[in-house]
C-alpha cells in the first residue's frame, strides 16, 4: 500500500513541479515595464530631435523619414506579426530603436537617415505586435475569469498606456538633468552622456521583452499567407468596414497632434521661453498628466459610448488650447510666460492620453476577428499623420500650423460623433 502511494507521489511529483503558467495581468505588467525602458529613451531623444540635431533640419527630415517608413511598412505589418507572433514581433521591433539610438551619438545623413529608415520598419511591426498582443490577453483574461470585453479591455488599455505615458516624464526629466546650457544659442552639453544613458534604458527593455509569455491565438495562418492575393484581402478587410472608414480621420488627428507637440510645441512654444534645456520638463509635464488621464481613461471605458463621452473630453479640451494659441498666445517674459507652455503641456496631455487609450480599446472591440489588420491601420494612418507634420513643420509657420490642427480636429470629432449613429450595438460589441 505503501509503495503504491509512493508511485502516485511520484508520478504527480513533476506536475505539481511545474511552475505556474503567467496570468495574463502580469504578461501586461512586463510588456508595460519593457515599453517604459525602450519609450522612456526613444520619446526623450524624438522630442529633441528638432533642437539638439537642427542643423540643415537634419532632426526632423530623419523623423519625417521615420514615420513616412513606418506609414509604408504599416501596410504589410499585419501579415508579418500573424506569421512571427505578436511576442516574437516584439522583440524583433526592438532592434531598430536601439540602432536609432546608436546613431544619434553620431549624428550625420548617413547615420540618422538609413537608422531612421530601419525603424519605421522595426516600428510598424512592434507597434501592431503590442495591439494585438494586449488585445489577446485582455480577452483571454475576460474569457477566463467571465467578465465583460469592453471594461477588461478599457482597463488593460488603461493600465498600458497608463505606464506607457509615464516614459515622456522620465525620459525627459533625464534630458533635464544631463542636457546643460540650451538657452539663447548656447553650446549644448551632456548630450553624449544622455544618449549613453539612453542606451543603457534600451538594453534593460529589450532583456524584459525577451521574457513575453507566448501566447499567441491558435489559428491556422495557413489560409492567411497561401497566395499574395489573399494577404492583401487580409490587410484591407478593415478598409471594406465604414466603422473603419468613420474612425480613420480620428486615428490621423491622433497622430497629428502627437506630432504637434514634439516637433512644433518643443521648438515654437517651450525653447524661445525656456531654452532647448527646459524641453525636458515641459515634456515631463506633458507625460504626467498623460499617464493620469490614460489611467483615468482606461478605467470608466465600457464600450462605444462610454468612449465617445471620454474623447469629447479629450477633444473639447485640445480644441481650447488650439484656439487660444491661434488667437491669443504672445511669449511673455517672467514666471508667467514660463509657467504658459507647461500648462500648455499639461492640458495637451490630457487629449492624448484620452485618445490613446480609447483608439486601441475601441479596435480590439470592434475588430476582434482582424485585430492584427485593425491595428495595422491604426498605424498606416498615425504615422502617416505624424510624418507630415515633420515635413511641414519646417516651411510652414506656427499659425498654419495651428489652423491646420484645428481643422483636423472639428472634421475627425464629428466624423467619430457620426460613427456612434450609424454603430449597431449589440452586433458590433460583445456584452
Amino acid at each position: 500500500m505503501d509503495a503504491r502511494r509512493d508511485d502516485e507521489e511520484a508520478a504527480a511529483a513533476p506536475l505539481l513541479a511545474a511552475p505556474a503558467p503567467r496570468s495574463h495581468a502580469a504578461d501586461v505588467h512586463v510588456l508595460s515595464a519593457a515599453f517604459v525602458c525602450l519609450f522612456s529613451a526613444y520619446s526623450a531623444a524624438q522630442n529633441l530631435q528638432s533642437t539638439v540635431n537642427d542643423e540643415g533640419d537634419l532632426g526632423t527630415v530623419s523623423m519625417g523619414v521615420l514615420y513616412t517608413s513606418f506609414t509604408l511598412f504599416a501596410v504589410a505589418a499585419s501579415p508579418v506579426v500573424r506569421w512571427l507572433g505578436a511576442s516574437r514581433a516584439l522583440v524583433i521591433g526592438t532592434s531598430g530603436y536601439l540602432l536609432f539610438i546608436l546613431a544619434n551619438l553620431v549624428p550625420t545623413w548617413y547615420t540618422m537617415v538609413p537608422a531612421s529608415l530601419y525603424l519605421g520598419f522595426t516600428a510598424s511591426i512592434i507597434w501592431v505586435g503590442q495591439g494585438t498582443y494586449l488585445t489577446s490577453a485582455a480577452l483571454s483574461h475576460a474569457r477566463d475569469n467571465s467578465l465583460p470585453d469592453g471594461p477588461t479591455l478599457g482597463s488593460f488599455n488603461g493600465e498600458f498606456w497608463g505606464v506607457f505615458a509615464s516614459t515622456q516624464v522620465i525620459g525627459n526629466l533625464i534630458s533635464l538633468a544631463l542636457l546643460r546650457n540650451g538657452k539663447d544659442g548656447g553650446s549644448i552639453t551632456g548630450k553624449n552622456l544622455l544618449f549613453v544613458v539612453f542606451l543603457g534604458c534600451m538594453i534593460i527593455g529589450i532583456v524584459l521583452m525577451c521574457l513575453l509569455s507566448k501566447r499567441d491565438e491558435k489559428r491556422d495562418n495557413a489560409s492567411t499567407h497561401s497566395s499574395f492575393g489573399a494577404m492583401l484581402k487580409y490587410i484591407v478587410a478593415p478598409l471594406k468596414d465604414r466603422r473603419m472608414i468613420l474612425l480613420i480621420p480620428l486615428i490621423a488627428y491622433s497622430g497629428l497632434q502627437q506630432a504637434f507637440v514634439w516637433a512644433v510645441f518643443t521648438k515654437s512654444i517651450v525653447t524661445p521661453v525656456l531654452g532647448i534645456s527646459g524641453v525636458g520638463g515641459a515634456m515631463a509635464i506633458y507625460g504626467a498628466s498623460d499617464v493620469v488621464c490614460s489611467l483615468v481613461a482606461g478605467r470608466f471605458t465600457s464600450g462605444l459610448h462610454s468612449a465617445t463621452f471620454i474623447v469629447s473630453v479629450g477633444a473639447i479640451v485640445q480644441a481650447v488650447v488650439l484656439f487660444w494659441l491661434l488667437l491669443f498666445y504672445s511669449p511673455v517674459e517672467g514666471l508667467l510666460g514660463a509657467a504658459i507652455p507647461l500648462f500648455i503641456g499639461a492640458l495637451w496631455g490630457v487629449g492624448d492620453g484620452v485618445l490613446n487609450t480609447q483608439l486601441s480599446a475601441l479596435l480590439g472591440l470592434l475588430f476582434e476577428d482582424v485585430k492584427e489588420a485593425a491595428f495595422a491601420q491604426l498605424k498606416v494612418w498615425q504615422s502617416g499623420a505624424i510624418a507630415v507634420i515633420f515635413f511641414l513643420s519646417p516651411s510652414i509657420t506656427l499659425q498654419a500650423m495651428l489652423i491646420l490642427m484645428a481643422a483636423s480636429l472639428v472634421v475627425s470629432f464629428g466624423l467619430f460623433l457620426l460613427l456612434t449613429l450609424v454603430v449597431e450595438k449589440p452586433s458590433s460589441i460583445r456584452a
